[in-house]
């Protein structure tokens, strides 16, 4: 089952628990609006390159749709759909008054040059512009992207509409970004992390602590529970897996990991199987990587801090393994 198939499926079940009606819960099923666009640019050797983009505008009854833009090889139409489909939902479990929406362009950002990314995100931007905007559908990093990626978009989108900073978020502080919103992902998971300890009596400190992926959401989540007390003993992301029984020293991490795009060669721990990150024995799972990746594990607590972590054999596994799971629809709340 793909990415939005499990999706549809899990909110059909939930408007059944909530006894919705059968109108209304096919309505809120149906996307807004489903962009798909193609992407050519000129790459740094002369040659030419085509990519596909997608937004899908999910629902903005609430207001304005709300949503990241995400770079990644694996990006389809499912997957954007079944996100921007959470991120209505995401809002209003955080109430706030924003509906929901994702983007997406099929690419490997980690192949690409700075400038060849630049050419790319306002090609995509040029593509999409005049259906985004402060009163419509509000655009934030996300997977592959980042603050920079957000300057390029507010830039193009200023080309067409005058300077409208407020056409993103997640935006350089310099051009009118909030202080700490890079860690903001991060710090919802250990605010929710220590809200689920403390209903079993537990904290964070002397927790041990397992966190597959290391991008924004894993480093940060890593360095302020290591700041909270908690022992991050292994973490993975692309390039490989590290343990430390002791713990991890995530500042060094972190520096090595900017340093060398990625954490593999890390001397501060044993290099591990990411396969077998899963499996490490320990308190917390933090699983912050690519949805659908969870198929099994030896934790006692799961935190859901990506978007639609498992598609569909795993849906039922936390409870049927008697593992405390934490839904991810708050835990990715910002």
């Amino acid at each position: 089952m793909n990415a939005l198939a499990a999706t549809s499926r899990n909110f059909k079940q939930a408007a059944k628990l909530l006894g919705l009606d059968s109108k209304l819960e096919k309505s809120l099923l149906i996307p807004f609006r489903e962009i798909k666009v193609e992407c050519t640019i000129p790459k740094d050797d002369g040659t030419l390159a085509s990519y596909v983009g997608f937004r899908v505008q999910h629902d903005n009854a609430r207001g304005p749709m709300k949503g990241g833009i995400r770079y990644h090889h694996e990006v389809d139409p499912d997957e954007v759909n079944a996100l921007a489909q959470l991120m209505t939902w995401k809002t209003a479990v955080a109430n706030i008054p924003y509906g929901g929406a994702k983007g997406g362009i099929g690419c490997s950002p980690g192949e690409l040059s700075i400038s060849e990314l630049e050419r790319l995100t306002r090609v995509f931007t040029q593509k999409i512009h005049d259906l985004i905007g402060i009163h419509t559908d509000v655009p934030a990093p996300d997977m592959g992207t980042n603050s920079q990626t957000m300057a390029w978009i507010l830039d193009e989108y200023s080309k067409f509409h005058g300077y409208s900073p407020a056409v993103v978020t997640g935006k350089p502080v310099d051009l009118g970004g909030s202080l700490g919103r890079d860690a903001a992902t991060g710090r919802g998971v250990l605010f929710a992390t220590e809200a689920l300890l403390a209903e079993h009596g537990k904290s964070i400190a002397g927790q041990r602590f397992v966190i597959q992926g290391f991008g924004n959401v894993g480093s940060w989540a890593a360095q302020l529970i290591t700041e909270a007390g908690g022992k991050v003993i292994a973490i993975s992301d692309v390039t490989g897996a590290v343990k430390n029984s002791n713990g991890l020293d995530i500042p060094k991490l972190m520096k090595h990991s900017v340093e060398n795009r990625g954490i593999k060669g890390f001397d501060g721990g044993d290099a591990i199987d990411p396969r077998s990150l899963l499996t490490e024995e320990c308190d917390v799972l933090i699983p912050a990587a690519l949805g659908g990746v969870i198929n099994k594990y030896s934790s006692s607590s799961s935190l859901q801090p990506v978007s639609s972590l498992q598609w569909h054999s795993t849906s039922f596994l936390f409870f049927h393994c008697c593992v405390l799971a934490f839904e991810n629809l708050l835990a990715n709340g910002n």
